[in-house]
């Protein structure tokens, strides 16, 4: 990858004051120039492999996805051999607070969760904090997208698609307000027994009232005119119109069966289910109402103590088998963990699907499933040219090492704060530098 190093990275002064400051690295400059990319193994996204493949693209967008490295086309582009490395999508993380949340046990700096059960005017986009030092740990894992989405009370808000990098948040809005957020109030709740200490599940005692409130939520949008003006009420229309996807946070079978039955009673065309742990034992039903699942237990422990402590690796595989769209996520809106996404597909790669198919599903799947996927989730001409190149198969931890990420063309820095601190101590104690 000297190559790329030496033709198209970043100015090395602007990397060594970003680098001494051990701040995020500044947003990437415009692609400057078309860019061919030869010898690669491309993976397209949709279960397609190129073998020796050329990927070109110019102004952020691909103009060739082949092999035909001779093409007359390319004569004026800075052609690029990178020697067998692998070329993949830029992953898309659905369902995460990035960018929204810093310190966790710092109230200021986070910005996910509004007071109240009812939030359906607010607007994830808009709060999302470019900034974030947790931005550069998840691209150099490949995750270059995200749908950035706010948590709390039974209706959060909506969620809008981000690009990992840019000023603000208008240079990095893909898609906005594409999803709203409910959060179906479960049957059971789990409490510590203040005699033996121990976590028990015991009765949401809550349920139906909170079940009410999303009713008469649903019966006001579907009535509500526009006067006297409601922000909440507002927001509803494009879930009822369809023109934002309803994404509904369950888990457990019941619930998932009374989510959806839900949203259908009020003519919901667009539905998700995110979490979807049980969503095997309702397949017939998601199958019938076309619910996509978002599925977010792939490093979970088993639902139930008499299960294979392995079932939830299988849970991806068998919706696929079943005819389900399914994404995979990063386990619900842990950030300590969502950075591993690829690693997730990785596992259930191991547990009956292919590795393409695992691949698809935090690409191209996610892609559909988000309504992106005209512009990314997948290597075809005229989409993004959101990609990165990787010495390894990207989906095991142990060769997932990026030599360079692209979005829309632009070339990123991938050197953060965590690479300068292990080159300093590395040379402190090693007592060379590394080359």
């Amino acid at each position: 990858m000297k190559i790329i190093n030496r033709v198209v990275r970043v100015v090395p002064v602007v990397l060594a004051v970003s680098m001494l400051q051990a701040i995020v690295p500044r947003p990437a400059p415009d692609q400057s120039e078309p860019i061919a990319i030869t010898g690669a193994v491309i993976h397209v996204g949709d279960g397609t492999v190129i073998e020796d493949g050329v990927l070109a693209f110019d102004q952020g967008v691909i103009t060739y996805v082949g092999t035909d490295a001779n093409s007359p086309a390319f004569f004026n582009h800075q052609v690029i051999d990178v020697e067998g490395r692998h070329i993949y999508p830029g992953f898309i993380l659905p369902n995460t607070s990035l960018g929204l949340s810093e310190v966790s046990n710092i109230r200021a700096t986070n910005d996910v969760v509004e007071t109240g059960d009812i939030n359906a005017s607010v607007r994830s986009a808009i709060a999302y904090n470019t900034d974030s030092e947790l931005i550069p740990t998840f691209r150099f894992n490949g995750i270059l997208t995200a749908q950035i989405t706010p948590q709390g009370g039974l209706v959060s808000g909506s969620s809008s698609v981000m690009k990992l990098d840019g000023w603000n948040w208008e240079d990095t809005l893909l898609s906005a307000d594409g999803a709203m957020h409910m959060h179906w109030p479960a049957r059971t709740r789990r409490q510590r027994n203040e005699i033996s200490g121990q976590f028990e599940t015991v009765d949401n005692e809550d349920y139906a009232n909170q079940v009410q409130v999303l009713h008469a939520l649903f019966q006001d949008a579907i009535t509500y005119t526009g006067s006297p003006v409601n922000l909440n009420l507002a927001a509803m229309q494009n879930v009822l119109s369809g023109e934002a996807k309803l994404f509904i946070h369950a888990n457990d079978a019941r619930d998932i069966v009374n989510s959806v039955q839900f949203a259908r009673d009020y003519e919901v065309p667009e539905i998700v289910i995110v979490g979807g742990r049980d969503a095997m034992k309702v397949k017939d039903l998601l199958l019938q109402e076309s619910v996509a699942v978002i599925y977010e237990s792939v490093h979970g422990l088993p639902a139930q103590s008499w299960y294979d402590v392995d079932e939830p690796f299988k849970v991806p595989f068998q919706l696929h088998d079943a005819g389900i769209l399914v994404g995979i996520g990063g386990g619900e809106t842990a950030l300590d963990s969502q950075r591993n996404l690829p690693f997730f597909a990785g596992t259930a790669a191991s547990y009956g699907l292919d590795r393409e198919t695992a691949l698809a599903m935090i690409t191209e799947h996610n892609a559909r499933i988000l309504d992106v996927d005209d512009r990314v989730g997948t290597l075809v001409v005229g989409k993004d040219a959101t990609f990165f190149i990787a010495a390894g198969d990207a989906l095991d931890m142990r060769t997932n090492q990026l030599d360079e990420a692209f979005i829309q063309g632009r070339l990123l820095e991938l050197q953060g704060m965590q690479q300068e601190l292990y080159e300093r101590f590395y040379e402190r104690y090693a007592g060379q530098p590394i080359e």
